[in-house]
């Protein structure tokens, strides 16, 4: 990054109001294209560009769009309610043991990855009142979704309410520059999320004012028709979902430090979704507000924002940037795809680049390699006017799906 470069600047050749907190020269040209067409939309009012931006479906990820009266499934993405938790403990690097293998091991243990789930409901519920009448209130909701035979998807649901997933979810241990030891935790609405976005957006391609747009993943559903109340009874159920799934996981992750370390307690938890919609006044117009990839930053809100596979994270406080739309950028960002990043990096290469972590170094994650993300030091100095830094995370120990 050019340490003269100051943001925001503005998108050459977009249609509304646009502005980057980035350098349009260092974004790929398909990316700019996916902007440009997202500010041409006739819905469109406001665009603001965080520094993690990169290509997405649809609209690109790391892109903040306000609009009128109307709102595009893919620009919420597919993975609906993703976000970040994270909770401080009182434990400190000095009270953690010098092979953090057995810990790994013990999260791993704890939490199911990839594709899997609880057999039943997550055992974290046992004995947590507050976090069971969430779930069982969640899930007396699950018969009013709309989308389309998503009621046959139920049992998979609450089987994996509470679980992480994979591709760039992760569970990590990391040290603060507080001093402190910290647990952060990435993860989404898993597949029901997934079911729920797609059927929706099938719907939207369908629909008529939808037909002469230069990209149909842009379809939009409108404001009073029974499409979009649709679409956002379910989404918001999906963002529910998510944020419940993430206290589930932290609270199954902070039994197992209990379970090894006598005494430890823990702070208050900082919980944000970094895809979902909002509704907001800017202008003095109700509009509604898509965050994909990018995460609230209103004055003192609360946020994380982490880079790679062991790179570490940075717990933020919003500075409430109007111009912004009060937003920050979610991550460092995706800089290859996974595919190319397979083809770049070897699993040598993986664990020289995480070297002193406890994490998997083998060739299936080799597409999550910090190697194939934007520098996270860069993307948080590209927005000095949106957040301040409270606390800079080190990962210690990462656990990937």
């Amino acid at each position: 990054m050019n340490d003269m470069q100051h943001f925001p600047v503005p998108l050459p050749g977009a249609k509304a109001d646009t502005w980057m907190w980035a350098d349009p020269t260092q974004v790929e040209f398909a990316a700019l294209d996916q902007l440009r067409n997202i500010s041409a939309l006739p819905w469109t009012k406001m665009l603001r560009v965080m520094p993690d931006v990169h290509l997405g479906k649809g609209a690109t990820v790391g892109s903040v769009i306000a609009m009128r009266d109307a709102v595009a499934p893919n620009a919420v993405g597919v993975d609906i309610g993703c976000g970040m938790i994270a909770v401080r403990s009182s434990l400190t690097v000095e009270d953690l043991p010098d092979d953090l293998h057995p810990l790994r091991l013990a999260i791993e243990a704890a939490v199911p990855l990839g594709v899997q789930g609880y057999d039943g409901r997550a055992p974290a519920l046992k004995g947590n009142q507050v976090l069971t009448k969430q779930f069982d209130g969640l899930f007396r909701r699950f018969g009013d979704l709309r989308a389309d035979k998503i009621d046959n998807r139920h049992g998979r649901a609450m089987a994996q309410c509470g679980s992480l997933g994979g591709g760039n979810h992760f569970i990590e241990v990391c040290a603060g520059s507080d001093g402190r030891v910290w647990v952060t935790l990435h993860s989404g609405s898993r597949n029901i999320g997934k079911e729920i976005a797609e059927r929706h957006a099938f719907v939207a391609k369908g629909l008529d004012h939808n037909k002469a747009l230069p990209d149909k993943d842009l379809a939009v559903f409108l404001a009073g028709t029974p499409q979009m109340d649709a679409y956002r009874h379910d989404l918001y159920w999906a963002q529910d979902y998510a944020f419940l799934s993430r206290q589930i996981m932290l609270a199954a992750i902070m039994a197992v430090l209990r379970s090894q370390f006598d005494g430890v307690s823990f702070d208050e938890q900082i919980n944000c979704h970094h895809n979902y919609v909002a509704e907001e006044t800017y202008d003095g117009e109700l509009l509604f507000v898509t965050r994909k990839g990018a995460i609230r930053a209103g004055t003192g809100d609360m946020g994380l924002i982490p880079g790679s596979m062991g790179t570490g994270s940075y717990v933020v406080r919003g500075l409430g940037s109007e111009l912004s739309l009060n937003s920050a950028s979610h991550g460092a960002g995706r800089r290859m795809s996974r595919s190319e990043a397979k083809r770049q990096f070897t699993a040598d290469d993986l664990a020289s680049q995480t070297l002193g972590i406890e994490c998997r170094k083998d060739a299936g994650v080799v597409d999550e390699i910090p190697g194939a993300y934007k520098d996270i030091d860069d993307v948080i100095a590209a927005q000095t006017d949106l957040v301040e830094v409270v606390t800079r995370l080190s990962t210690l120990l990462c656990v990937k799906g």
